[in-house]
């Protein structure tokens, strides 16, 4: 598993860094090198954790 998303867990929230315009995602699951996260622009997604570092996102009270 890649370190760099290994802290990703199942509710965490989360944005991909090429893609801004997806939108936060909501973490699915992290299996291995893939994670699986649902973004509100575009559905689910499942990501190769080795080549994309996803960015953590703190919601405020409002998502």
């Amino acid at each position: 598993m890649n370190t760099l998303n290994a802290f990703l867990e199942p509710g965490m929230f989360v944005q991909h860094p090429s893609y801004p315009e997806w939108g936060t995602g909501q973490v699915q699951s992290n299996i291995g090198d893939r994670i699986t996260v649902n973004f509100p622009e575009t559905g689910k997604v499942t990501i190769n954790g080795n080549e994309i570092m996803l960015l953590q996102v703190f919601p405020s009270d409002d998502l």
